[in-house]
């Protein structure tokens, strides 16, 4: 790409939750974005023969490259037990393969971040540290590692308990691994087989709250698994950076997460895939329960004013990397979000959260990465089923 280069957009969703906006000249610079602003047609029109490196996307929506805050690039979506039960077990070479498709997966469908939500061998660390060649696969990895959970409790699957005697937070200290944040699982699995079952918490407010201020300390944010009213309750309590799924915790705690400013990540998605996978079923009629109720407290946060931020758990069964993202910016469509509002979600806040300040924004002064889709947003987000081109630090990555 030219050193100076302009883009012309039919459509643009910045990633700041304001309306769209239509034809809209975005003028890069070494890979930064130098302005944005409204442009007529006909000014528009003037301006390509003064400017031939123009870019013509009227016909276009740009908008910021999207970020899944909640991944497990270790698994696949397969529903298959067998397949999935051998991909525990498979050694470091295997996983890295595995690893290195996923990412392309989201590369394609124009996420050019994710944030890892743990694995028990923390190979995701391993990967990133060893094997991860951004030159062919730029989409940028932020890591955990092994997740904490209580002994005996649930967790074993992405993490493991605190050593011996120690406590979590000492725990966290003593380990040699280095995440990009701490990962916690303080509660159950959500019930496929009862509706509305809630756990009892893993951890105290006392250990959470010592989890969390020895992260800060370290300039890390904890991430933590907690479904129903007393796990989030006490998650909320000790100042957790962000609430991973949160299914069932009510309406209260929806509103101490609003004051409090913390991010929830509700991950609906999940139970969309597993409900198609059990069509029929018991377990498919609870899991379309359980997606119907998280709709509701999606729509109770946006009224509440909660930072909701788009995380899809891909790598659960039925839930593939990359192609989730639109359901689950679908799911908060269908709760009450504008398109805007959706893409914020996906963009923005998400940056914000992973520690992205140059990205998440089309705005003067951040870098140049964005994507183009098809139509304006009208369509979106089936638009994002063709993206047409994918932009990062101003290179065109990708085009269709």
């Amino acid at each position: 790409m030219p050193e100076f280069y302009s883009v012309f957009a039919g459509w643009l969703i910045d990633g700041n939750g304001s309306p769209a906006r239509e034809n809209v000249l975005i003028e890069i610079e070494k890979g930064e974005i130098r302005s944005v602003s409204d442009c007529a047609e006909e000014i528009r029109k003037e301006k390509y023969f003064l400017q031939p490196d123009m870019i013509d996307l009227s016909g276009f929506t740009v908008l910021p490259s999207l970020v899944d805050s909640h991944v497990h690039l270790t698994m696949s979506g397969s529903a298959d037990l067998k397949i999935r039960e051998s991909q525990q077990v498979e050694g470091f070479e295997d996983v890295c393969k595995r690893i290195m498709a996923h990412l392309d997966d989201h590369l394609y469908c124009g996420v050019l971040a994710v944030r890892d939500g743990g694995d028990r061998n923390a190979y995701t660390i391993r990967f990133r540290n060893s094997c991860h060649n951004q030159s062919r696969n730029p989409v940028l990895m932020k890591v955990s590692g092994k997740a904490w959970h209580r002994k005996g409790r649930y967790g074993r699957l992405i993490g493991r308990p605190p050593s011996g005697s120690k406590t979590l937070a000492e725990s966290i200290y003593d380990t040699d691994e280095m995440p990009d944040q701490i990962k916690i699982v303080n509660s159950g699995l959500n019930s496929l087989s009862l509706f509305g079952k809630q756990t009892l918490p893993q951890f105290t407010f006392r250990e959470l709250k010592d989890a969390v201020d020895l992260a800060e300390k370290y300039g890390k944010k904890v991430m933590v698994h907690a479904n129903g009213v007393k796990p989030v309750g006490i998650a909320v309590a000790a100042g957790c950076h962000s609430i991973e799924h949160g299914f069932f915790m009510g309406e209260d705690n929806l509103k101490k997460i609003a004051e409090k400013e913390l991010i929830w990540v509700p991950t609906a998605v999940t139970m969309k895939a597993y409900a198609g996978l059990m069509k029929g079923s018991d377990t498919g009629l609870v899991s379309e329960k359980n997606l119907d109720h998280q709709i509701e407290q999606i729509g109770l946060a946006r009224e509440f004013g909660v930072k909701v931020a788009i995380g899809t758990d891909s790598g659960s069964p039925g839930v593939d990397h990359g192609k989730a993202m639109r359901d689950e910016m679908e799911i908060l469509l269908e709760a009450g979000f504008s398109v805007e509002e959706t893409v914020r979600s996906a963009t923005s806040i998400n940056a914000d959260l992973i520690g992205l300040k140059k990205t998440g924004r089309i705005a003067k002064g951040m870098r140049a990465d964005f994507i183009v889709a098809k139509d304006s947003p009208l369509e979106f987000p089936k638009s994002l089923q063709s993206i047409e081109r994918i932009y990062m630090d101003g290179n065109l990555m990708y085009k269709a």
